[in-house]
């Protein structure tokens, strides 16, 4: 017998959500999509009917917690803006729904908090949507990071960057600090910070810092364009990073270990990796078979759910990364090094 298929909303309908979340379903083989939240009902019509989506399953956002009077609905995807996350997440626990929330997971630790708490309280899973720690490229970096593969690790350099457009739709809230709680370090940065973290397996012990927008460009008035940090982890490894919103896309890491250099660029796109290891032999491409990282992350809540498991990206490592990031903020406005304590 096929596998019953938990039934999922999705809270927002940006370009995101309708061009890569909901695309992703038909891929999925434990979650099928059956319920839509906007503010927008033409076009949560249109989107519903484009995916077999039942009419009477359109929600807005003044009824969004009558979703718990629908059965049909076993998981809420949040994907709005950042200070968003908060509300809709601690609603949806409490309308006794599952939770996958977008990344970063809050614009403060204290929001953090209480989301972990609302979950615990209704007895529901948290996850947060860590796409790059589901994706197999990722994950074959980890191994040959973690696995002895390089040697001993000395440093990595992340780099994430893109062009804000605030006239795009897409971008218009990310120029504005009240919705998304910072610029291009809370949006892009974090997947730098996340690959220092997840290839060393470790916390870092101490974080510097530096931001600079440029001056009186409009776009940069509320929020950051560029970062500079530096983690210091335990075992002596420190990760270069960066996040900025004023040059083309760019989605790369490199792990430098005392035998080889491991290249992952493109590190975090949609749909394609380029994996590489350099040493005495040479440079050696790696080729892994590209999988829907969406469909794979969605998949993982939805079996962690029908198994009553803990998601492997919890709310409590949304709270490590929006720990860490306001670390880095502190570090830049003081000037100096800040001490983490773990």
């Amino acid at each position: 017998m096929a596998e019953k298929k938990l039934g999922w909303a999705i809270v927002g309908l940006g370009e995101f959500a309708t061009k890569q979340l909901i695309p992703s379903f038909p891929l999925c083989k434990k979650s099928k999509l059956v319920a839509l939240v906007s503010g927008d009902p033409a076009k949560a019509q249109r989107i519903a009917a484009e995916n077999g989506v039942d009419p009477k399953n359109i929600y807005n956002y003044q009824n969004y917690d009558s979703l718990r009077d629908n059965p049909e609905v076993d998981v809420i995807y949040i994907v709005l803006p950042n200070s968003m996350h908060a509300e809709y997440t601690i609603r949806g626990a409490q309308a006794g729904k599952h939770i996958m929330c977008e990344k970063p997971m809050a614009t403060t630790v204290e929001d953090c908090e209480k989301m972990i708490a609302a979950c615990q309280k209704a007895g529901r899973k948290l996850m947060i949507a860590y796409r790059a720690q589901y994706e197999p490229y990722n994950l074959k970096a980890i191994e040959l990071a973690q696995g002895g593969q390089l040697g001993k690790l000395k440093v990595i350099t992340a780099d994430h960057g893109r062009i804000l457009d605030p006239a795009k739709p897409q971008d218009k809230w990310r120029a504005e600090k009240k919705l998304a709680g910072g610029g291009s370090l809370m949006d892009i940065g974090i997947y730098s910070l996340q690959a220092a973290r997840y290839i060393t397996g470790e916390e870092p012990v101490e974080i510097s810092a530096m931001l600079h927008s440029t001056p009186h460009d409009p776009r940069f008035k509320e929020v950051e364009e560029n970062v500079n940090f530096v983690l210091r982890f335990p075992s002596g490894v420190q990760a270069n990073c960066t996040s900025s919103y004023g040059y083309s896309d760019t989605k790369r890491f490199q792990v430098f270990g005392s035998e080889k250099v491991l290249t992952l660029d493109p590190a975090t796109d949609y749909y394609e990796h380029h994996l590489s290891l350099s040493g005495k032999e040479g440079k050696q491409e790696m080729k892994i078979k590209e999988e829907n990282q969406f469909a794979l992350e969605i998949d993982h809540l939805s079996e962690c759910i029908q198994q009553n498991k803990n998601p492997k990206t919890p709310g409590e490592e949304g709270l490590q990364d929006v720990k860490l990031m306001m670390a880095i903020y502190e570090s830049a406005r003081k000037g100096k090094p800040v001490v983490i304590k773990n």
